[in-house]
């Protein structure tokens, strides 16, 4: 349909316009509305010739930049083509006393060759004499040789004999000293689960001295109150199941310190220690202040992990400070 009705203006508009001032002047008008003018036209086209004005001086003057550098690269060249002749011309008065001072050279060379061709021949005469010699010390030295295998061989029968009698020794010492291990590892076993025993023991005791000498020294000479708290955890929050839970509490000046005393504390001890203070806290409402741990073997790493969890520690009773 788009395409008919242009096929219709183009063959009826010629005539149209011809025919028909409303239509000659609708076009008209129309012309004038999409079309630029004249001034319009005239402006673009002074600007294209102030361009090419601006370009065509741009040009010159680059061109004349060009002829100057061109210039100044000739006279660099002149001067580079004398500096050259100079220098051929001392390479040349340099080659010719090289070429003077190589004969001189080559003479007094051939002289020496001279001396060394007649004392080549004297020590030709000499080395056909050391030859001679040393055939004959080959011959000493082959029957040398010779004995010395012979002796080479009987000493190496000897050492393999010695070898194979002292590989038997070391076998036999080898067995013994594998039952001697076997009884030695036998008494390692013996004594390793008595000290186990003892340690455990002595670790009890000590925990139970600790804890005693910590409540003497606090409440003789600090004047405070340490009370041991013993609850049934029925849900299970400290041990992660139903589980009697112990906890030393010192009250100081209307604060609460929860202390706990190890013989040795690892990280497993640090952790339940801390929950043992939050469980203390939710079921008596008693904000705890401090958090002690005392105990006399804490490995540095686990001592920044009492520090994270803001617990301090301590290697004895007498460093706590209230």
């Amino acid at each position: 349909m788009e395409q008919n009705i242009r096929e219709i203006i183009k063959r009826e508009l010629p005539a149209l316009v011809t025919k028909d001032p409303e239509i000659r002047d609708w076009v008209w008008h129309l012309i004038h509305t999409y079309a630029p003018s004249r001034a319009e036209t005239e402006s673009r086209f002074d600007q294209m010739l102030a361009e090419l004005r601006a370009m065509r001086e741009e040009s010159e003057r680059k061109w004349e930049e060009n002829r100057q550098r061109w210039e100044e690269n000739q006279r660099k060249w002149e001067e580079n083509q004398r500096r050259l002749e100079a220098m051929r011309e001392e390479f040349q008065q340099e080659m010719r006393s090289m070429r003077e001072e190589s004969e001189r050279k080559w003479e007094e060379n051939r002289q020496r060759w001279e001396e060394n061709q007649r004392k080549w021949e004297e020590n030709q005469q000499r080395w056909e004499e050391n030859q001679r010699k040393w055939e004959e010390n080959q011959r000493r030295l082959e029957a040398m040789r010779e004995e010395f295998q012979q002796e080479m061989r009987a000493m190496r029968e000897e050492s393999e004999r010695r070898w194979q009698e002292n590989q038997r020794k070391w076998e036999e010492n080898q067995q013994v000293i594998r039952e001697l291990l076997e009884q030695i590892r036998h008494v390692d076993r013996r004594i390793d689960r008595t000290i186990g025993a003892l340690g455990a023991r002595w670790g009890v005791s000590t925990e139970t001295s600790f804890r005693n000498a910590l409540r003497a020294i606090l409440e003789e000479s600090f004047g405070v109150k340490v009370e041991q708290v013993e609850y049934w955890d029925e849900s299970g929050e400290v041990f992660d199941r139903p589980d009697q839970v112990e906890l030393d509490v010192v009250i100081h000046n209307s604060q609460v310190l929860a202390c706990e005393i190890k013989s040795a504390a690892s990280r497993s001890d640090i952790y339940t220690f801390n929950r043992k203070v939050r469980s203390y806290e939710k079921r008596t409402q008693r904000k705890v202040e401090r958090k002690l741990l005392i105990s006399p073997i804490v490995l540095q790493k686990d001592r920044q992990l009492a520090q994270e969890l803001g617990i301090e520690v301590y290697s004895d009773a007498e460093e706590v400070a209230l």
